[in-house]
């Protein structure tokens, strides 16, 4: 039992994210790398586009790890760096697109052709509905037979 609560354990470990940081892009102050890891996480690779900068082995996603690191060491605050590299590369580069209107746009415009698909099946239905008539009655069948046998 102990053997394969270890392997679990192991496998557990092993398992997370690769994080594909080299050595030689760590920084020395641990505080600045810290920083540096948590805006990494939350930008977008531009190459592989699920994963972030953090996780992806692209060579583009090591230039924008880097320029993190060097914007950081500049003494850019995390937001600081965030606007620079959303004014640069646009939302696109963010995980998590800020609320704006152009996502507001992008996420509402579903929502408003479901709304709008709704409307237009609820007034064809209630035309259908007043389209469709009653039987005529006995007097109304007789009238349309005279009408029809004189025509004839």
């Amino acid at each position: 039992m102990r053997r394969r609560l270890a392997a679990l354990a192991l496998a557990v470990a092993l398992g997370g994210p690769a994080l594909a940081v080299q050595p030689d892009e760590i920084l020395p102050d641990p505080a600045l790398e810290a920083r540096a890891r948590t805006i990494s996480a939350e930008l977008r690779c531009m190459v592989c586009q699920n994963q972030s900068i953090d996780d992806s082995d692209a060579p583009l996603a090591k230039d924008l790890r880097v320029l993190v690191r060097q914007r950081l060491q500049a003494g850019d605050s995390d937001e600081g760096v965030r606007d620079y590299l959303v004014a640069r590369y646009g939302q696109f580069v963010l995980l998590r697109p800020r609320l704006e209107w152009e996502t507001i746009a992008l996420w509402g415009t579903p929502a408003v052709l479901l709304v709008f698909g709704g409307v237009l099946a609820w007034s064809a239905r209630r035309r259908a509905r007043a389209m469709e008539t009653e039987p005529l009655s006995e007097a109304e069948e007789r009238e349309l037979r005279r009408l029809t046998a004189e025509d004839a």
